[in-house]
């Protein structure tokens, strides 16, 4: 009898994955010391203590990476410290022009947390199919978190926030990773109806209403809730998700041109009745008109105006102007800090990061054999294309302002904390997809695979 063929194993790459993390650390260190010498002409006090933090931060997660999901994508995580690093310098840099209002303390305080959730799903979550047994709970639970702010004073002009004392967050953040997990596990039970039964229209199969109308019930139940809200940059996310798994889970590209052309009479529509929707429209039309007006300039002519400042290698961190941006300019402008200091080169390497942290969940997502993983991870990582979309596209004046977070570079705890989750996730599924298969023993023969399609 012949001997069994030798044990064919894709290469884990933790080592890959340590040394990234290593120069990920080293990179927002250097970051904050030049903030420092910049500002005050000495190393900041606390570098030492910042890098160490950050470090220390970055090993656990490696450790917990390294003995739970050893065949995990080993850019994820590097990609979340690098830009979760990145988003403390800029945030400790707006703070020192901003004394009464210190802002980088407590957004590492949730950065150690949201590090902290991390571990604790890559621990606990052995598999990702799990999820999928609770995809109704997922959904009431997220309409919960989404109709508590309502009855919550705005702040903004927003009913998004809940605020206890001097504590506060944003429960929508948590919502979008929980319709996701519905999303998936409805659509990849529904897959095959939603696809080829029902009428067909023009080039369009329109399922059934019966497969159809409980997703889209929830859908617009949980965009309606957001629009009482007026939080208009979590409804646009929530429609591009929908649309976008429902694309995957049917392979119809009439569903693109039906999302596309729903969101154009949504904006119109809501643009042009909503007082606070509506000046946002305006300003986006006319982002100098204030400037005219002799009001000064407007909080998105400020942005244009740091990234005309910024050029192509920046003015260097820490010798920009973008605090004049005013109270938003370390939650939804900070891009305009960074395209500011760092230039269109820097600007242009922190969106490659983002397109790579989305693509590695897409490719996590087509390697995987059941419709549910798959579904969810591009869910995941479109949720954080989406994102980087509305808000750069706001700051840079290609859409109106929506009032979102940037992933990991803004100030918001929620945001942070919900953005390590969605890492997370994408951690556990990318294990699965690039694990070796079981293999019979006597032969050494791999297993077949059958894909599940319930």
């Amino acid at each position: 009898m012949d001997a069994p063929p030798p044990d064919l194993r894709l290469p884990k790459r933790r080592g890959v994955e340590l040394a990234l993390l290593v120069c990920a650390v080293l990179v927002a260190v250097y970051g904050y010391i030049a903030v420092g010498l910049t500002q005050d002409g000495a190393v900041p006090p606390g570098a030492a203590g910042y890098g160490a933090g950050l470090g220390a931060l970055a090993l656990l997660a490696h450790l917990a990476v390294r003995f739970r999901a050893p065949y995990a994508d080993p850019l994820l995580l590097p990609i979340g410290v690098l830009l979760n690093g990145l988003g403390l310098v800029l945030i400790y840099r707006l703070d020192l022009e901003t004394p009464r209002d210190q802002a980088a303390p407590t957004q590492l305080i949730w950065s150690t947390l949201g590090v902290a959730l991390f571990i604790g799903v890559v621990i606990l979550l052995r598999d990702h199919r799990v999820l999928q047994r609770y995809a109704y709970l997922s959904v009431a639970a997220a309409l919960v978190l989404m109709i508590v702010p309502i009855f919550f004073p705005a702040i903004n002009g927003a009913k998004i926030w809940i605020r206890v004392g001097g504590f506060s967050f944003q429960p929508g953040e948590f919502a979008k990773i929980l319709l996701a997990v519905f999303f998936a596990a409805y659509l990849a039970g529904n897959r095959n109806a939603l696809a080829y039964t029902g009428r067909r229209i023009w080039k369009l199969q329109l399922p059934t209403g019966r497969v159809l109308g409980p997703i889209v019930a929830i859908w617009l139940l949980s965009v309606g809730v957001l629009v009482l809200e007026r939080d208009l940059g979590t409804s646009l996310l929530f429609f591009g998700l929908f649309v976008i798994m429902l694309y995957v889970a049917t392979g119809r590209t009439g569903w693109i041109a039906v999302g596309l052309l729903l969101a154009a009479v949504g904006a119109f529509v809501v643009g042009s009745l909503e007082p606070h929707v509506h000046s946002r429209v305006q300003d986006w039309l006319h982002p100098f008109a204030s400037i005219e007006a002799g009001r000064g300039a407007s909080q998105l002519a400020q942005s244009l105006f740091a990234f005309a400042a910024g050029g192509m290698l920046g003015t260097g961190l820490g010798a920009g102007d973008s605090v004049l941006i005013g109270f938003a300019a370390k939650s939804d402008f900070i891009l305009a800090t960074a395209g500011e200091e760092l230039g269109l080169s820097g600007l242009t390497a922190i969106f490659l990061l983002y397109s790579l942290l989305v693509a590695r969940g897409y490719r996590a997502g087509l390697a995987l054999r059941d419709p549910f993983g798959r579904l969810l991870s591009i869910g995941l990582a479109s949720i954080l294309a989406l994102q980087v979309f509305v808000i750069a596209g706001g700051v840079t004046g290609l859409i109106p302002l929506t009032g979102m977070a940037m992933p990991f570079l803004a100030q918001g705890g929620s945001s942070v904390v919900t953005n390590w989750i969605i890492v997370a996730l994408l951690i556990r599924v990318s294990d699965s997809a690039r694990r070796p298969q079981p293999e019979h023993v006597e032969t050494g023969v791999i297993a077949p695979v059958v894909e599940d399609d319930q």
